[in-house]
């Protein structure tokens, strides 16, 4: 063999790459309310389609547990409603907006995003959990930018789901 490797470092195998899209974001936040309110809120489909101040959404109902969630400022999303246990647990599955994951679409880009609503004190731990970041579609780099949009917005919408309940008095 010939030729020179100095100077030239071996990669980091231990360094994340744009192929490394984490799966899952996990948020928890206190809340002083009861859960019957807690869930109240976060039982409505899309509520958290927000930027840190609660919007009211127009909501319409598409059937088969799917909901067009439209926001003032972002737009129409559909939210599918997996499960709702009042007053402890509250599962959707975020099929897309603008135009992905429409009613009809056989197969929708989405997420599940699970809300988890636990005794803590004198009120409430909130929990969401959103997965499948990891099998969207797109590239890895979208995938990715996707997930650390989110877990930064999880904790924004979590203040908000916050401030809302714990206003509610």
């Amino acid at each position: 063999m010939t030729g020179s490797t100095a100077g030239t470092a071996a990669p980091d195998p231990t360094a994340l790459t744009t192929e490394d899209v984490p799966d899952e974001i996990v948020r928890s936040i206190a809340i002083a309310a009861p859960a019957e309110r807690v869930f109240a809120l976060v039982s409505e489909p899309g509520w958290f389609i927000n930027d840190g101040t609660r919007r009211e959404h127009e909501l319409t109902d598409l059937g088969g547990g799917r909901t067009r969630v439209l926001n003032p400022v972002h737009g129409a999303f559909v939210i599918e409603t997996v499960t709702l246990e009042a007053p402890h647990r509250a599962v959707f599955r975020w099929l897309g907006g603008e135009g992905e994951g429409e009613a009809g679409d056989a197969e929708p880009v989405s997420t599940t995003v699970e809300f988890t609503i636990a005794p803590h004190g004198d009120g409430v731990e909130l929990t969401v959990r959103e997965s499948g970041f990891a099998s969207l579609a797109g590239d890895a780099a979208i995938r990715r930018r996707r997930f650390e949009e989110n877990a930064d917005g999880w904790i924004e919408e979590l203040g908000v789901a916050r401030a809302v309940c714990e206003a509610a008095e």
